[in-house]
């Protein structure tokens, strides 16, 4: 979306925020309400509120301090089996927390996620609610698309992470109304979600108009229908002794076909893959890079926008470059480091055979473009992501040490960096004012292949799943499979959806999170790499990551739903998810 946030941003936040949550508020100042209602551009700046709200992308805040852990933002990937931080600080953040299972911060967290969608759908439901006041025309169509599709989505947020919530579709003032509200079944949170995300379908344009680019339009809607039928399809959603929890019974099957006729639906729009071009494996690799470098492509569903000259104070900037690259380029952080676990989920190609003293040759296209590794090409020099020995002496290559006057740089604990997302032509200039300026896709039609895919194969549609997959696997230069299990299947979108949003969520849908999301060897223990030449021969070792990092991971089964805020129970009275104490 090209439109700036301005001043009157500033005023409408005033307007349309809750500083204590849903049924608690302060007197706030405001703009005349029909001002708004009646001026075109504060239309549209009141809807930026609810862009900004639904993702932090690639902003994240890391604060140490007990003070300020709450405000933290984390990049969610981080959870998974599939990348990590290197700053040994950063496990004393919320982020670390709640990777340790720590009841405070995920209460804390999840209060903080509570509050904040309440406070959009309370703004929501206000533009909702006064929309006669808004003049007839294209804008007020495409204001009220985006309001019953963000109406959804933040629905559809809150029921991911705490079950069945209480669905908010009036204007409602705590200050005059004593009302309270029931949690909803699982029943009721698919038909709020599917009511509000078909209005917006048909509301929304297929394509926005020049200048409007990045906002929500009718694939984004159908996406989210079928999204949610997707998620309330999953076996560990069925036969719940708490409606709220999931079904009473089992609705796999039902939900699996509304999922496919959503799909197939979303499929019918002009949505593509991205071509991927190139005759050498480092082309191939920087053109499927280059995916994730074009902002709001034929492949784009929903993004998360970023201001195109980096600028972090005006557009909602971010330094993903300078907190993944290495040191050696101006690194600070290696924030996005690869694990093992996910370089081994990269199949061969060419019916090569893996080597484990040429672990990097031959392997899937995608790997090369989405991980740095020992030996690859970054930015015209080769990678030394390793170590010489003299004798007992470990010297670290360029890659493995910090550089200029940042002598607290992080490096890389896990032997890769992240090539994915990042920029090889970004300049890391360290102003805190300027930063990089890639989009976070939410949504993209590869995920929609995928999704649909797994669709078809849970319905026993083996060749159908098949065709979708390969279509994927072809857009890479990567063989057709010519059978397909659901480990492929798996395994398949884990490679083409590395280190995007959509894997943490995958692992809570299949109910992995217990194996994924802990750290004792008996589940999932991280696997490193470490390289070392020693008298010239480069010797390659995976091994457990055994710090206290990887050990500290507890997840529990009554993780999977998040406690609600203890005093919303107390007012509403309904039950809190189970096993939950107040802390």
């Amino acid at each position: 979306m090209k439109t700036k946030i301005s001043i009157l941003l500033v005023s409408l936040a005033l307007l349309v925020s809750s500083c204590e949550g849903l049924f608690r508020e302060r007197p706030i100042d405001k703009l005349p309400e029909d001002m708004i209602w009646e001026t075109p551009q504060l239309l549209d700046n009141y809807v930026l509120g609810w862009y900004r709200s639904m993702n932090y992308g690639f902003s994240i805040y890391m604060p140490t301090t007990a003070l300020f852990k709450g405000l933290g933002r984390e990049y969610l990937p981080w959870y998974t089996d599939q990348i990590t931080v290197s700053r040994a600080d950063w496990f004393g953040t919320a982020y670390g927390d709640i990777l340790k299972g720590s009841t405070q911060a995920i209460t804390q967290k999840a209060k903080t996620e509570w509050n904040n969608h309440y406070s959009n759908l309370r703004s929501i439901n206000l533009l909702i609610a006064k929309q006669d006041k808004i003049a007839e025309g294209k804008q007020k169509q495409r204001i009220l698309g985006e309001a019953h599709f963000f109406r959804a989505y933040y629905h559809y947020l809150l029921w991911r992470r705490f079950g069945g919530v209480i669905i908010m579709r009036e204007v409602y003032d705590p200050l005059i109304e004593k009302k309270k509200f029931p949690r909803a079944t699982y029943d009721e949170m698919v038909s709020a979600i599917i009511r509000d995300a078909q209005e917006a379908a048909r509301l929304l344009e297929e394509k926005n108009e020049s200048g409007d680019e990045g906002r929500v339009t009718k694939g984004a809607a159908l996406m989210l229908q079928a999204k949610t039928y997707l998620w309330a399809s999953s076996p560990i959603f069925q036969n719940k002794k708490e409606s709220y929890l999931g079904f009473t019974e089992d609705r796999k099957n039902p939900m699996l076909e509304k999922a496919a006729a959503a799909y197939e639906e979303l499929l019918k729009l002009p949505y593509r893959l991205m071509p991927v071009s190139g005759n050498t494996e480092r082309e191939i690799a920087l053109s499927y890079r280059n995916i994730f470098l074009t902002k709001n492509s034929e492949e784009s569903i929903l993004e998360v926008q970023t201001s195109d000259d980096g600028n972090i104070e005006n557009g909602n900037g971010h330094k993903l470059d300078e907190q993944a690259i290495s040191p050696y380029w101006g690194g600070t952080l290696a924030a996005y480091t690869p694990l093992q676990n996910h370089v081994d989920e990269y199949g061969m190609r060419d019916g090569a055979v893996y080597n484990p003293k040429e672990p990097y040759k031959n392997r899937d296209y995608r790997f090369y473009a989405n991980v740095l590794y020992d030996g690859c090409t970054f930015r015209e020099r080769k990678m030394e992501i390793h170590s010489v020995y003299q004798g007992t002496t470990a010297i670290p290559g360029k890659d493995l040490k910090p550089y200029g006057a940042d002598n607290n740089a992080a490096v890389s604990i896990t032997g890769y960096y992240m090539g994915k997302f990042v920029n090889e032509t970004q300049s890391i200039d360290k102003k805190p004012d300027k930063g990089s300026s890639q989009n976070y896709i939410i949504w993209r039609y590869a995920e929609a292949l995928l999704d649909y895919a797994e669709v078809k194969f849970e319905q026993g549609e083996i060749d159908k799943a098949l065709e979708f997959v390969n279509q994927i696997r072809r857009r890479v230069h990567m063989p057709d499979l010519s059978s397909l299990s659901r480990e492929q299947l798996d395994n398949e979108r884990r490679v083409e959806m590395a280190f995007e949003e959509t894997v943490y969520w995958d692992i809570y849908r299949w109910g992995q999170a217990e194996k994924k999301f802990n750290g004792d060897a008996a589940n999932t223990p991280w696997k490193i790499m470490r390289v070392g030449i020693v008298n010239g021969e480069i010797r390659y070792r995976i091994s457990d990551f055994n710090s206290e990092q990887a050990k500290m991971r507890y997840f529990k089964d009554y993780h999977y739903y998040w406690p609600i805020p203890w005093d919303e129970v107390r007012y509403q009275g309904f039950d809190q998810n189970p096993e939950w104490q107040e802390t």
